[in-house]
């Protein structure tokens, strides 16, 4: 069964991208029944979906069993795929919201990984060379597991699609289902509350605040 690559692979191997024009031609061939067509979206998407949903909560295995059950409401909800759309977009709009179910049920937020220390404007990690950054990263996730409690689900996705996944604005409104207004405004929020939160929790790990420096700048 195609599902079943989702969890084989351990690693990303190359060459596994299938371009968009590609995508969607395999995608109507898998409406048709074709599941050897379906199995070679799942091997095409398989690495970048686990890759967001590990970001989203913070857990490899919890990636790939939430990547499991996207690839299973792909295929039970082919026929409803709409050619228009990028596959890329529908397949990352159905994990998206698989992983914030996720993240309710679960009652926590989850850990993301380390180089959203570099995403966050303003400092959470700061290129000043007297700035405290040889940290491990174990430690780097544990405060910003401590930090990014005060993410809502949606400020979590966004922030994650936007600037983790590199998405354009764009296609990140047509995956969570929003004006690209609001994608901005639940971008600069994250950005804001992650700042906030490093600032009061850990102002150890800041740079020190200069002259003129303000949210302005986010």
């Amino acid at each position: 069964m195609a599902l079943q690559l989702v969890h084989a692979r351990r690693a990303p191997r190359e060459g596994t991208t299938i371009e968009p024009r590609d995508e969607r031609r395999l995608a109507e061939l898998a409406k048709a029944g074709d599941e050897d067509a379906f199995a070679e979206l799942v091997r095409g998407r398989t690495d970048s979906v686990v890759a967001f949903l590990r970001r989203m909560l913070g857990n490899t295995e919890d990636a790939r069993d939430v990547a499991q059950l996207t690839f299973l409401r792909v295929w039970e909800n082919l026929p409803r795929y709409d050619p228009t759309w990028a596959f890329s977009t529908w397949v990352f709009r159905i994990a998206g919201n698989l992983a914030i179910d996720a993240l309710r049920a679960r009652g926590t937020r989850a850990r993301t990984l380390a180089e959203s220390f570099r995403v966050v404007r303003g400092g959470l990690m700061a290129t000043e060379p007297e700035a405290p950054l040889r940290l491990s990263q174990e430690e780097i996730r544990r405060v910003f597991d401590a930090c990014a409690t005060v993410l809502s689900e949606k400020q979590r996705i966004v922030f994650v699609l936007r600037e983790l996944e590199e998405k354009e604005s764009r296609e990140v409104a047509e995956i969570v289902g929003c004006r690209e207004s609001t994608v901005r405004n639940h971008l600069f929020q994250a950005r804001r509350l992650l700042r906030e939160e490093l600032r009061r929790r850990f102002p150890e790990y800041t740079p020190a605040a200069r002259p003129g420096a303000g949210e302005a700048r986010a």
